[in-house]
């Protein structure tokens, strides 16, 4: 039998407001969970007054929600094929002749429409407040900032000296390997910023918390230049420190992520925080559409059996596997143990196969 327009309509808006209902207790509950633990940071200091420590919250919040989207369709498709089950709307429908697939693709292409508008017009949003509350994260509650800029000349490296005077590091490309800086160029300011003196060296290599300059020219004001052959300038910077002061991928636009991951490479710097996170946004309609089929497992046995309680603690359990398999499979990818693209949609995949073959098992045995 074909799902008609009206049914398919019907099927899909059912899906669309469980959606809507789910996804909104869920960003709620993740918004007062952030907001209890900024006050929790907050609390020694004297200038996070619950009022700011709120618009923190609610800078944090779009990022957040993000992270639960996926949870609130698998959710959203239980409920509502529950509801629909419970007034016999389901039974009807299968009675009819209409297979699993046909009722499920409704909600599978609104699942996808919700995932496409996530990424390319939410994500942006999210990004900006993300930059927004990291911020007043570093200024308020001492949280980490962005130290390291990166730009079509280079990139910009932000350092303070033992007497708090300013230091900053520019450099053409950076040796990974080497911890090494090409054609290197230090400018020093004082407590006030005022600018004191400069560098241009053809090297500077990070070992044993020093900065070892050479072969370098060191410029003062009103007094003739000094050429060396080494000098070693004081550091508390470590290999790790300097790649997590760039921003991180959370701040970034969609749209924006493919620009800066080729500002990183040829930086010389790695990109799999970056590269992991762009195409964990890529795949993530195609994992929300996994959610619509894994939470169909569920329904389909709650119709047969009559069981609220297994649906309830399948899906709990599978979200839990989810994001288990996800921390742990993103881990890998970020440390270089296993390629970025792989680990990325390493989720979705296993999601997308568990719940087609499951759902081909129990319909067509």
């Amino acid at each position: 039998m074909h799902l008609g327009k009206t049914l398919s309509g019907y099927i899909a808006r059912h899906f669309f407001v469980w959606f809507c209902g789910v996804f909104g207790v869920m960003a709620l509950i993740t918004f007062l969970a952030d907001y209890i633990e900024l006050i929790r940071r907050g609390g020694t200091k004297v200038q996070a007054t619950l009022e700011l420590l709120f618009e923190m919250a609610a800078l944090q919040s779009p990022q957040t929600v993000q992270e639960v989207l996926p949870f609130a369709i698998l959710f959203a498709t239980m409920f509502a094929f529950w509801r629909l089950t419970r007034n016999n709307e389901l039974v009807i429908v299968r009675a009819a002749g209409v297979s699993v697939w046909q009722f499920l693709t409704p909600a599978v292409l609104v699942a996808l429409m919700i995932g496409i508008v996530a990424v390319t017009i939410f994500n942006p949003i999210a990004s900006v407040a993300t930059a927004a509350y990291e911020k007043l994260d570093a200024r308020i509650l001492g949280g980490n900032s962005a130290d390291t800029l990166l730009s079509s000349t280079g990139f910009w490296l932000r350092q303070r000296d033992p007497a708090g005077e300013q230091i900053i590091v520019h450099g053409g490309k950076f040796a990974a390997r080497d911890m090494m800086i090409n054609n290197v160029s230090i400018f020093f300011f004082d407590n006030h910023t005022r600018f004191t003196s400069r560098i241009d060296a053809r090297t500077a290599r990070l070992e044993n918390g020093n900065w070892l300059i050479e072969d370098g020219v060191w410029w003062h004001p009103d007094k003739p230049a000094e050429t060396f052959d080494r000098w070693q300038l004081p550091t508390q910077l470590t290999p790790r420190k300097i790649e997590q002061s760039f921003a991180s991928p959370e701040t970034m636009s969609f749209w924006d992520l493919p620009g800066f991951i080729e500002l990183l490479e040829r930086s010389g710097f790695p990109a799999q925080r970056h590269r992991l996170h762009y195409d964990v946004l890529l795949a993530r309609p195609f994992l929300l559409c996994s959610m619509v089929l894994i939470a169909a497992i569920f329904s389909l046995r709650m119709q047969r059996r009559g069981g609220t309680t297994l649906m309830v603690v399948g899906g709990v359990a599978s979200g839990f596997v989810l994001f288990v398999v996800s921390n742990l499979v993103f881990a890998l990818g970020i440390s270089a143990k296993v390629p970025v693209a792989l680990a990325a949609w390493t989720p979705t995949g296993v999601s997308l196969i568990f719940g087609a073959s499951t759902l081909l098992h129990l319909e067509d045995g």
